[in-house]
């Protein structure tokens, strides 16, 4: 019996799961029997979410998490686990945050990188809160370039000011205490320390801007879009 592989007519490419359907034709006794079979070929695709406080990226992320299959990955979410599991990391982050200081670009780099080196990792992600500074960024790349992969696409979520002010005091995201003057003055900080980053991978070729205006999922359709 010989064996003739080809991709099938109908083969397809769907985001959700990246499947390649594909057909086996075994030829015998000149009949001829088709076999489609799922080949699972996961396209690996490593991105980062980015935008200032109110724009939606946990809620955006959690949209990619779920349509393309991939893990949301929230340097937030690793502080609380690395915490409340007293790990090596996680009691020097907790003894860091109690002392009223910013976690060190190392520590956070460490973080993410265990969390990184995971089975469920390594057919993609989406970084949300990593990397906030260009050592930062400088160091992943390190790691991803050690490890044979790269950043595929930052994803910045543009919103206007108003916008985002209106969201968190809106939404409670903010502080007890918050004005739409104080909002503005974390927004105008978030920017300074943030643009360096986003210039970072702009040079890299590898930043799409969405319009972060409108409802969740108009928001989504535009990320897919841009991910196509």
């Amino acid at each position: 019996m010989s064996l003739l592989f080809k991709d099938s007519i109908d083969a397809h490419y769907h985001r959700k799961s990246t499947i390649h359907k594909r057909s086996v034709f075994y030829a015998h006794k000149s009949a001829y029997c088709v076999i489609l079979i799922n080949d699972y070929l996961t396209t690996d695709m490593n991105l980062i979410l980015f935008g200032p406080p109110g724009a939606g990226k946990g809620t955006q992320a959690e949209k990619i998490k779920s349509y393309f299959d991939i893990p949301h990955l929230s340097t937030g979410n690793i502080f609380r686990y690395n915490i409340k599991n007293e790990t090596d990391l996680g009691k020097k982050v907790k003894s860091i945050l109690d002392a009223g200081d910013l976690v060190p670009d190392e520590t956070v780099v460490d973080l993410v990188v265990d969390e990184l080196q995971k089975p469920e990792y390594q057919k993609g992600y989406v970084l949300d809160g990593f990397p906030r500074t260009v050592p930062q960024a400088k160091a992943l790349d390190e790691f991803l370039a050690e490890n044979n992969t790269a950043i595929d696409s930052l994803i910045m979520l543009s919103v206007p000011e108003k916008e985002l002010v209106n969201r968190i005091l809106s939404r409670g995201e903010g502080r007890s205490d918050d004005t739409s003057e104080k909002i503005k003055n974390r927004l105008a900080v978030y920017r300074k320390e943030t643009e360096p980053v986003l210039n970072y991978y702009k040079e890299k070729g590898v930043v799409q801007e969405i319009d972060g205006v409108g409802t969740v999922d108009d928001i989504f359709g535009r990320i897919k879009e841009a991910l196509k």
